[in-house]
């Protein structure tokens, strides 16, 4: 990529740290703007350079003024299916209103390139096969409508000369997620929950499934979609493309535990889907991904981390 110029929006977040992270190892200089609402300042990389407040705010993206990106990575937003349905308003302006300033600024300041985290819960419950990027999308919850209005916008700045890039993030996972959000992130919500009362309370059935992707083949998603340069616009899946139901999740979580541990089944969350695991095809051959830890490994490398922290 050469040295080059950054914005990664939610470095205090779990994926935008490991990401601005990685970039700052490869000699870039990088930019973050963080509200620090779900994310941590000790999180942000050494050399970020953060920009304390809301993407959805004018006064905030205003800051930006000083800088020349070669890329902007959009990661920061609420991310909880659940607290969308508590402020729907807050969510449509920290994931919908963010993205169209951002997308506006960088045509402002002729940023040529976009690349959005969105979310596999565009799909809504699908067929009990893997879902490709041509199924049609029906969003159960306000965050996966913001998420899918933002592609959209992505989609239309294609028109003003820009190359974008929107991926649809399955279940992420892996050493750095916050523990302390028990809303969002179905296994970081079931290992804290087993360490802090050795009682993991589940909302909804055993039997849905999902797609769990190891935070690293996400941080190289991410690096690969960058390399696109031709003025188009793209979404892919980026998962591991490997069903894995709540009950397989929860015996391998207890499985690298040495104590017991009660579970107990309560009611779903509102626009919670059933279940949805990815084909990964098309990413996997256009940004040439290499998964690098199955759900055995990737849960023995997180429950060891999260030992360590606590």
């Amino acid at each position: 990529m050469g040295n080059k110029s950054y914005l990664v929006t939610g470095a205090a977040g779990f994926i935008g740290s490991a990401l601005a992270g990685k970039l700052v190892n490869a000699g870039h200089s990088v930019v973050t703007i963080d509200n620090l609402s779900t994310g941590f300042r000790e999180n942000i990389p050494e050399k970020v350079d953060l920009i304390e407040g809301d993407c959805s705010d004018k006064e905030t993206i205003g800051q930006l003024d000083k800088y020349q990106f070669d890329t902007i990575f959009h990661i920061a937003g609420q991310s909880s299916g659940e607290i969308s349905f508590e402020d729907p308003i807050y969510d449509l302006q920290t994931n919908a209103q963010s993205t169209l300033l951002l997308l506006k600024y960088a045509l402002k300041t002729n940023c040529k390139k976009f690349i959005y985290a969105s979310t596999m819960s565009v799909y809504g419950d699908q067929p009990d096969e893997p879902v490709k990027e041509s199924a049609e999308t029906n969003p159960l919850s306000f965050y996966a409508v913001g998420k899918i209005a933002s592609e959209h916008y992505i989609r239309l700045f294609t028109d003003f000369g820009m190359t974008n890039t929107a991926l649809r993030l399955f279940n992420v996972y892996g050493p750095g997620q916050n523990m302390k959000n028990l809303k969002q992130g179905m296994v970081s919500i079931f290992l804290a929950h087993a360490l802090s009362s050795k009682r993991i309370i589940v909302k909804g059935s055993p039997e849905r499934y999902r797609d769990f992707v190891f935070i690293d083949d996400v941080v190289e998603a991410f690096i690969q979609a960058e390399k696109f340069d031709d003025k188009k616009y793209r979404f892919f899946n980026i998962g591991a493309g490997i069903r894995t139901t709540v009950a397989e999740l929860l015996e391998k979580i207890v499985s690298n535990l040495t104590f017991d541990i009660e579970v107990e089944f309560t009611e779903p969350t509102p626009g919670d889907q059933f279940g949805v695991y990815a084909d990964v095809s098309l990413a996997d051959t256009v940004l040439d991904l290499r998964h690098t830890y199955n759900l055995d490994e990737g849960l023995k490398s997180m429950v060891n981390w999260s030992k360590e922290r606590q």
